[in-house]
């Protein structure tokens, strides 16, 4: 049977004409407004490509039927979880490819296919993934609510037309709709050919539809929500800038970036003033058309109005969509690219330079640092000059030297804020399970140090140092969902394991030439019967953690499979007491075998093919070693699977090739003859299981099969066993005229590496053999896994004294940060410098040096590490003082004049971002300019804040002003009994 068999859809092509067709459509379609593009599961996905990459059909990476499951909030409504990130959750593919995927491997049952309809954005094409989704009611009736999805073009006419059908308006009825946030507020949407975005509609809002009386008044100058949250924030009186930023869907970094400026007095008194009137700047082409700066001052007025708890900056978040796509949507961003975007958005729509003239640029060519300096001052104002430049714009140097002819090239920048680095240490903690070859030892949890940029040889060096264990022995993977995500080559790096991987060393026995390291899953059987289909089916689900344990290549006997593997798992599993009432009778065996060939070819729901016709007549009768004596015992091969552990060994165990029957890739210990043949293969197996199970040896010569009176009934059976399987109609009178026997406490089945699709494991009936990387998954009947399997046990570890030692939190001064902003670096091969003299591009060498620095300093601390194998975010605390910060040591320029600033720094705002690199929290702290009390502002919760809590390893931006420039407060510091509280936290 071919990987091609394995669900019921059209034959697809080979492997590598797949692969050409999908890539080929990937690579040629385009968005075009109005096309339909599919989302799919990257992991899916993924695991598709590294099948027809593989080139075999047999490859364990068959991915199944298209499964997208993972994307799903839950299976009943069929909801997207939020905040899924395209090429890290999900994939999306164009309709070609997604039908002929579609075609080639089916879908899971029920499942609804994820078409995405492409819009036309401003500036940009976007596949909508997320749709707008928003509440709808009628005004006299706010209880009957109803959802809907509407795209981003869609205009609200299109959603008032929906309300008239939705709630049965009569036609000709004149209406107009209102939009409520999520803080209670409401707003007319008057203009109804707008589109939703244009009109500000995000998910979560209402729209309230009301309709003109008879008398031809409206039933309210506006919903009643409406008038009581306005008499609220009527009544409230508090201190101007101490208000909150409602969370309009992961906005935190915009509202941090916010409080952060809102809290820049030189800036905030600029707009409160209302002098930004006189200089928008609506001809810029750099610009915004003022509506930035418009936007941005309607925010900063509210929140210094002192009349309201929070303010919903959902228009200003609006127009920083229109003109930055990259902030469209309700995704997380960086809190310091949008503070990059705000500031030279709101300099352009400010700048007083209406026409900007062309200046050619000089280099220093050996003239004084003093003359160039002022030269290229002069020439950024002649064409900056804005409320922006004056606060927030300071000068460096920077020295070029080619490494060959040693040109040297000095040039003064503007800069609009320092990002300076974090010192990277070299090396790494990570976390991971030891799973010992020993059966009956828990896990263990290690915490090791290990390079950053080494491979996962040097992971199990470090682990060896603590366990004793030879690297040699230690296999390293990656647990997702009770399955291995990844088995690592000891090669890799470990930049590819991520801190938030669960990952697992196991200890295995040495290897041998004719040994294969075999992947063992565990999954539980439910208990429906689908009757409704042509076909019936049993569904099984993955439980507990996987194993890795070397068995022989050339195969072995289910019976010492089975063994093994209960020896294996001895920690958790108990094995039966003799006693217990593990027998059935023959006849009710074979109900059971049916149900069990159903289950081995259709688990999960997925049929294969007709077998061949060996395949068809389904397994041979169970022929044991050895009869016993007694009408009522078990065959030793079954009591050996049965009894305690230690025993296991002593059945007869030697392997032949046409012993082990097979049908469709599953293995049933109960339903198997003993093999027979190669003794030596045996022999290792056997060996292993003492060695991993630490059973006692076995006997230096397989146990007698049995006594002479039973020797010519033992070789028909073998006999028997070496021929092929009799016609199915055969069994029933043969299974009447066998004894009972002992039933086991689990199946084996070949699967994929996800554990879910059956997989073949040799032709017909030919014995277990293992050519590559198996996998093999026991599966466990429900009431098989309540008697026997601990749940509880095998979930216990236990913590290595690593573990229990304190890591201890890096911590640097920020003048060694700035130290390195100003370190000689060489540049980077993908951004060499043109070398006017050897008419070429060099790595030169860069040093950066300040000249001159502004009123107020934003120091960007680069947290966030990327290159071409590593993403990281570092948790380095940085050590930053709130008075006093000395530039002086830092400035090249020495010969200061007492005209010239002084350079100490108070500290006035931080950014804080706490969390990873894909998901994360950001808040801030900052001074208020009237009062001097410090305040944390978390979305639209305000609390007040100590001196001493400022200082974190979340800090991420600093705002520092000069000061000379800081002006008393002119209001008492409040008392913290009377700490305000603006609202619910909210966080992303």
């Amino acid at each position: 049977m071919t990987a091609n068999s394995r669900c019921s859809v059209a034959e697809p092509p080979g492997l590598e004409t797949q692969r050409r067709e999908i890539e080929c459509l990937l690579r040629e379609s385009e968005l075009q407004a109005g096309d339909s593009w599919y989302v799919v599961d990257r992991r899916w996905f993924e695991q598709w490509k590294e099948f027809v990459e593989s080139g075999d059909q047999n490859s364990s990476s068959f991915p199944g039927q298209i499964d997208n499951n993972e994307l799903f909030e839950d299976l009943d409504s069929y909801h997207l979880k939020d905040r899924l990130v395209e090429n890290e959750d999900f994939m999306l593919v164009p309709a070609d490819a997604w039908h002929k995927l579609l075609l080639w491997y089916g879908m899971i049952d029920g499942q609804p296919a994820l078409e995405r309809k492409v819009v036309d954005l401003p500036s940009t094409l976007k596949v909508e993934v997320y749709p707008v989704e928003v509440f709808l009611c009628l005004h006299s009736n706010m209880e009957d609510v109803i959802s809907a999805q509407f795209s981003r073009t869609d205009s609200i006419n299109a959603i008032q037309a929906a309300m008239c059908q939705a709630f049965s308006v009569p036609p000709g009825s004149e209406c107009r709709l209102w939009m409520k946030s999520s803080d209670s507020s409401c707003e007319r949407l008057r203009n109804v050919h707008v589109s939703v975005l244009d009109a500000c509609l995000s998910s979560g809002m209402t729209v309230i539809m009301e309709t003109r009386n008879a008398d031809g008044t409206w039933p309210s100058s506006r919903p009643q929500i409406m008038r009581n949250s306005a008499e609220e924030q009527d009544s409230y009186r508090g201190q101007p800038g101490v208000c909150g930023l409602t969370n309009l869907g992961n906005t935190c970094f915009m509202n941090s970036a916010l409080q952060c400026l809102s809290n820049t007095p030189p800036l905030t008194e600029y707009f409160l003033r209302s002098s930004y009137l006189d200089e928008l700047n609506f001809t810029n082409p750099l610009g915004m058309k003022g509506e930035i700066a418009e936007a941005y001052a309607d925010v900063i007025k509210q929140i210094w109005s002192g009349r309201h708890y929070s303010v919903v900056p959902r228009v200003f978040k609006t127009k920083v969509g229109h003109f930055a796509s990259q902030f469209l949507g309700y995704q997380q961003h960086d809190s310091q690219e949008l503070l990059s975007f705000l500031l030279d958005g709101l300099h352009e729509d400010l700048n007083r330079v209406k026409n900007k003239e062309y200046i050619e640029l000089r280099d220093a060519d050996g003239r004084p640092d003093q003359e160039v300096a002022e030269e290229a001052w002069r020439n950024h104002r002649r064409r900056n000059d804005s409320v922006i430049v004056d606060t927030f714009h300071g000068l460096f140097k920077s020295t070029l030297v080619c490494p060959e002819c040693h040109k040297v090239s000095v040039t003064f920048d503007p800069f609009c804020y320092l990002s300076v680095p974090l010192p990277v240490s070299k090396e790494r903690v990570m976390e991971v399970f030891f799973v010992s070859l020993d059966p009956h030892a828990k896990p263990v949890q290690h915490r090791v140090v290990v390079p950053k940029a080494g491979k996962v040889s040097d992971l199990c060096a470090a682990l060896s140092e603590m366990t004793s264990v030879p690297p040699t022995q230690m296999v390293v993977a990656d647990v997702f969902n009770h399955r291995f995500y990844k088995i690592y080559n000891p090669e890799e790096s470990l930049s590819c394991i991520l801190d938030r991987d669960d990952i697992f060393v196991y200890e295995l026995s040495e290897q041998d030439e004719d040994s294969v390291l075999l992947a063992l899953y565990l999954r539980e059987r439910s208990h429906y019967r689908d009757y409704g289909s042509s076909s019936s089916s049993y569904g099984a689900a993955l439980f507990g953690h996987p194993l890795l344990l070397y068995v022989p290549r050339g195969g072995c006997s289910q019976e010492a499979l089975y063994g093994l593997f209960l020896q294996r798992l001895a920690r958790y599993v108990r094995p039966p007491d003799p006693a217990e009432e593990l027998e059935e009778e023959e006849e009710e065996e074979e109900d059971d075998e049916e149900e069990e060939e159903l289950y081995k070819t259709q688990t999960n729901g997925i049929s294969d093919d007709e077998p061949e016709p060996s395949e068809t007549a389904g397994p041979t009768e169970p022929e044991p070693s050895c009869s016993n004596t007694s009408p009522n015992g078990p065959s030793d091969g079954a009591a050996a699977a049965a009894e305690p552990v230690a025993e296991v060994n002593h059945t007869p165990t030697s392997l032949d090739q046409g012993d082990t029957e097979i049908s469709n890739g599953s293995l049933n210990p109960a339903e198997t003859a003993a093999c027979e043949g190669d003794a030596s293969a045996c022999g290792n197996l056997g060996a292993e299981a003492e060695e991993e199970g630490g059973a006692e040896p076995p006997a230096e010569e397989p146990q007698q099969p049995c006594a002479s009176a039973d020797g010519e009934k033992e070789e028909d059976k073998q006999e028997e066993a070496r021929s092929p399987s009799p016609p199915a109609n055969e069994h029933p009178a043969k299974r009447r005229a066998c004894r009972k026997r002992r039933r086991s406490l689990f199946t084996i089945q070949a699967v994929n590496s996800n554990g879910t699709t059956e997989r073949e494991m040799g032709e017909g009936g030919s014995a277990v053999s293992f050519s590559s990387q198996p996998y093999v998954a026991i599966d466990w009947d429900p009431d098989m896994k309540k008697r026997f399997y601990n749940e509880n046990e095998a979930e216990r570890y236990v913590k290595h004294a690593s573990m229990e030692v304190p890591q201890q939190q890096t911590t640097v001064q920020l003048q060694e940060c700035i130290e390195l902003f100003t370190t000689v670096e060489t540049l980077e091969e993908e951004n060499p410098w043109y070398c006017p003299v050897c008419k070429k591009h060099q790595l030169a060498t860069k040093k950066l040096d300040l000249w001159s620095l502004p009123e107020v300093l934003i120091i960007h601390l680069k947290r966030f590490s990327y290159t071409k194998f590593t993403r990281e975010k570092l948790d380095t605390i940085v050590d930053f003082p709130l008075r006093d910060l000395d530039f002086s040591g830092f400035l090249l320029r020495k010969d200061m004049s007492t005209e010239e600033p002084p350079s100490r720094y108070d500290l006035i705002a931080v950014s804080n971002h706490y969390g990873g690199l894909r998901d994360g929290h950001y808040t801030s702290y900052a001074q208020n300019k009237d009062n001097g009390q410090w305040y944390y502002f978390d979305d639209s919760k305000v609390t007040y804040a100590a001196e001493d809590q400022i200082m974190t390893n979340a800090a991420y931006v600093l705002f520092y002003q000069r000061q000379d420039k800081i002006r008393k407060p002119t209001l008492p510091a409040p008392g913290t009994s009377s700490a305000p509280s603006s609202g619910s936290m909210e966080t992303d």
